[in-house]
């Protein structure tokens, strides 16, 4: 501020009362001595006995030259003090002076003739070592140097945190010229949210003179009012060689230029772990909707403050990318928000298909298979990136200001699309972002390529597995049948269990159940070729053994293919089953009025290992009794041992009993859960009453005999 622009109380306004005394002349000890015009002292200061030695008693009334001076250095130091006298000009410079202790001493003079009332004339000489004087001298140089080249900001408030100096680097750094910095309040030049902890920081160093170093200050100026700039500010109090505050003095270094280096590298590495994290959580399944979230839920909050992740319908549907013509229809996959706002409900909800006009980035994504980014939206640019007026007006309530959307590009053809905005967030979308956006995008589209192929292939092993079973029909003589079949709950392939009830002479039926290890279409394959051949066996009225033999090598014709099977042969007439195993796991028999039981049957091996024989085993199987016959994805899991598990199958098996179709839903509703990872296949026969009925009273007994035939 200059003087003309000062406050009238401050520019102006006389001292109340005296002030404290300037350590500056006490610095410089100024010897005050007053000759006569004869040359004779007539006033002898106090400092005049510190410079030149002699008392006061001593020297007044004194000739000056004689007790001063050398013999050599008087004539001339009386030639100066006549001029003085006769012209009344002043004379300043140094002169030799001898002190009392006999040495002699540079002593920097300022002579002036002073005239009383009577006109009379004295001459006064103000005198100072050289030497301390020069030191003054270089000190203030230096100082001047330094405020005024220093590429350093510098100033010097008061203790009212008013500006007393300040040198041109400090004044350029805030916009503000040096004389409208002078008189002004810290806080008078510099008003932004930044700068509060660092008048508070002035205040305590001025109070407990605990000096602050190389704080760094993050802000806004009037020199670049659009862009943070930083500075480390150190801090110190001033004070005289009394101990007089006089301030504080503040030294600012723009560290701009490190700031945003440093900046830059922190944002490098924000990306790296964003990129790592990306390729840590995204694509943990075959799953093409949680793909999609799982990308969501790497760049909100991280990249952005919502996100929107589509798919075109074409690549759900057919697994092609051809849109045909008009509009791209998408389905949207996953949207997130960093917070709750009401841009959500503007965004087009998970599970919606859904077109976009020409101008919208989703559109632009698919039509020139290259990002857009949008670093900064106008009012009229909303309507671009919104599907119509009303997701417009939300927008702009949420307060969005910057948006960019990427392609999902997976073996070179766009599959999808990601948009991303940010509104909380206040910096805009920069290419760095939205080179790390297409990074994570890249990462994202390959693994729902996958996901989506994998569900196609799922979906066709599944339609050809489901058209491999046989169309069961519920009644058999002397038996109420019910099956079923499901495949992996998760997004596994689906495996190769099958089952099959055979009608056989004699009113006999064939029960089979049986599990191709592997997955996917070769398995279900390989599955429909065991089905059909243990049908066709089954019309050779061979007993069980020989079935399982004959699939054995018909299974080692399949490598690389094993199977594991039970194979059993009811007779109503003589309410006799016939059984025989090859590593399945046991059947349940469920006796009416008795405890479910596990069927103690040899286990065998696998079909399509060979070299060991099967064995048959006879059990009297009576109306009300039911068998259950099933695979491992029944029962089994990733983290429970397989005993407790079938247990827990003994114990739902338990009375009160059901209808054979009623248990089977029980059974895959209690013991899959939610998370099934086998696929499953289940066949229960409850045994009833024929018209020749079996024997009343008769006991059960079971008999075993190797590899029998029928």
């Amino acid at each position: 501020m200059s003087r003309a622009n000062q406050r009238p109380e401050q520019a102006d306004r006389p001292e109340d009362g005296a002030s404290g005394p300037s350590g500056l002349m006490d610095l410089l000890g100024v010897a005050a001595v007053l000759l006569e015009a004869d040359g004779r002292i007539d006033m002898w200061s106090p400092q005049a006995e510190e410079l030149f030695g002699y008392t006061r008693s001593e020297a007044v009334g004194q000739y000056a030259a004689p007790l001063l001076l050398h013999p050599e250095h008087q004539d001339a130091a009386i030639v100066l003090f006549a001029e003085v006298m006769e012209t009344g000009r002043g004379w300043a410079g140094a002169f030799p002076v001898r002190h009392k202790d006999g040495s002699v001493r540079m002593v920097e003079f300022r002579n002036m003739r002073l005239t009383d009332s009577l006109g009379d004339h004295y001459a006064l000489g103000l005198a100072t070592d050289r030497s301390t004087l020069r030191q003054v001298e270089h000190k203030v140089a230096l100082s001047t140097r330094l405020i005024t080249q220093a590429p350093i900001g510098l100033a010097i408030l008061d203790t009212d945190l008013r500006y007393v100096v300040v040198n041109p680097a400090l004044a350029s750094m805030h916009g503000v010229s040096e004389a409208d910095h002078v008189g002004r309040r810290f806080r008078e030049v510099l008003p932004g949210p930044s700068f509060p902890d660092a008048e508070f920081a002035m205040r305590k160093v001025l109070e407990t003179g605990v000096p602050v170093m190389g704080r760094r200050v993050v802000g806004r100026t009037p020199a670049d009012p659009d862009n943070d700039h930083a500075w480390t500010v150190s801090l110190y109090r001033l004070e005289d060689h009394h101990g007089q505050v006089l301030g504080v003095a503040n030294v600012v270094v723009d560290v701009t230029e490190r700031y945003q280096e440093a900046r830059k590298a922190d944002r490098a590495q924000e990306r790296l772990r964003l990129v790592a994290n990306g390729s840590a959580r995204i694509g943990t399944t075959l799953e093409v909707e949680r793909t999609a979230r799982e990308l969501a839920d790497v760049v909100v909050p991280d990249l952005a403050d919502m996100v929107a992740v589509d798919l075109l319908d074409s690549v759900l549907q057919t697994g092609r990318t051809d849109v045909g013509e008009g509009p791209a229809l998408f389905r949207a996959l996953a949207v997130k928000t960093a917070y709750p706002t009401d841009a959500a409900e503007g965004i087009v909800p998970p599970g919606r298909l859904t077109t976009y006009h020409a101008d919208h980035p989703a559109a632009h994504c698919i039509r020139t298979r290259r990002p857009l980014l949008i670093t900064h939206l106008e009012g009229g640019d909303l309507t671009r990136i919104a599907t119509d007026s009303e997701a417009a007006r939300l927008f702009a309530r949420a307060g969005i200001h910057t948006d960019m959307a990427v392609p999902l590009i997976a073996r070179e053809q766009v599959i999808g699309v990601m948009g991303l905005a940010r509104a909380r967030n206040p910096l805009p979308f920069d290419e760095d972002d939205l080179t790390l956006a297409c990074e994570l995008a890249s990462c994202a589209a390959l693994s729902i390529d996958n996901a989506v192929l994998h569900q196609h292939i799922r979906s066709a092993a599944e339609t050809l597995q489901r058209s491999l079973l046989p169309q069961l029909s519920p009644h058999h003589p002397g038996l109420e049948v019910a099956a079923l079949y499901r495949p992996a709950q998760t997004f596994s392939e689906v495996g190769g269990d099958w089952y099959d009830v055979i009608p056989l002479g004699g009113d006999r039926t064939a029960l089979t159940v049986g599990d191709v290890m592997g997955s996917g279409i070769p398995a279900a394959t390989a599955m429909g070729r065991l089905r059909t051949a243990t049908s066709t066996l089954a019309d050779l009225d061979l007993g069980p053994a020989r079935i399982l033999t004959h699939l054995d090598k018909i299974t080692r014709g399949l490598e690389p293919y094993i199977a594991t099977c039970v194979y059993a042969i009811y007779d109503p007439h003589h309410c006799r089953l016939r059984v025989a195993s090859a590593g399945h796991l046991p059947p349940v028999l469920v006796r009416s009025g008795e405890p479910p039981e596990l069927l103690d049957l040899p286990t065998g091996i696998p079909l399509g290992v060979g070299g060991i024989p099967f064995e048959d085993t006879t059990i009297d199987l009576n109306p009300g009794d039911q068998l259950l016959l099933y695979t491992d994805g029944l029962v089994e899991t990733r983290n429970d041992p397989i005993d407790e598990r079938l247990e827990d199958l003994l114990h739902l098996l338990a009375p009160p009993y059901r209808s054979a179709e009623e248990t089977c839903e029980r059974l895959l509703q209690r013991l899959r859960g939610p998370g099934g990872h086998d696929d499953v296949a289940l066949l229960i026969a409850h045994a009833e009453p024929m018209p020749t009925a079996c024997s009343a009273g008769r006991r059960p007994r079971s008999d075993k005999s190797p590899g029998s035939s029928a």
